[in-house]
């Protein structure tokens, strides 16, 4: 199922500080198509976020972690596995994937699955359609519609072994790193 049509409803308030329809559109900023990537709903910068400023994104390079102290909401489609992409084509198709987002830092260990990857993040993240397979270091579990994944700075990918893209929502908050476990 295509998700091109993804519209974003923004509140605000007018002059007299009556609560009005400020913005009525698509995402801020994307990077996909036919519901597969990354499609941006809002960010905040700073946490209380501050309802008085308007932090649209139409300017907004398109990042895949928050910003200090910040968070994103955002609609992610995970593609089906295409078998005719060699292993060493999905890493250099995943790492320049990763680069065009600010985020070559958050692949740490890419052994089990090029996709792998981790932010300094707490997410909260919901499928809305189709199935993926939540990837870890040294586990893994099939997820499908409604299905809900706190997402606590793991090392994670997602994998779609099925024949529809799959959708998802996810809202990633800036948290405090984990220490790094290499050479521990």
């Amino acid at each position: 199922m295509a998700h091109d049509n993804f519209r974003r409803v923004v509140t605000g308030h007018n002059a007299s500080g009556k609560s009005i329809i400020a913005e009525d559109g698509p995402p801020g900023v994307s990077l996909g198509q036919g519901g597969v990537g990354l499609f941006e709903m809002w960010v905040n910068t700073q946490r209380p976020a501050n309802n008085l400023v308007e932090e649209g994104l139409t300017a907004e390079k398109l990042q895949l972690e928050p910003p200090p102290t910040g968070d994103r909401f955002r609609f992610f489609g995970v593609a089906p596995e295409n078998p005719d992409i060699s292993t060493e084509q999905l890493e250099q198709m995943t790492e320049a994937g990763f680069a065009a987002i600010g985020a070559a830092h958050c692949r740490p260990d890419t052994s089990r699955h090029p996709a792998m990857h981790r932010t300094k993040t707490i997410d909260y993240i919901i499928v809305l359609s189709g199935k993926v397979t939540l990837l870890l270091d040294d586990d893994e579990t099939e997820l499908g519609p409604f299905d809900v994944v706190i997402q606590r700075g793991t090392n994670h990918a997602w994998i779609n072994k099925g024949s529809e893209p799959a959708l998802l929502v996810a809202v990633l908050i800036d948290a405090d790193p984990l220490p790094d476990k290499k050479g521990a």
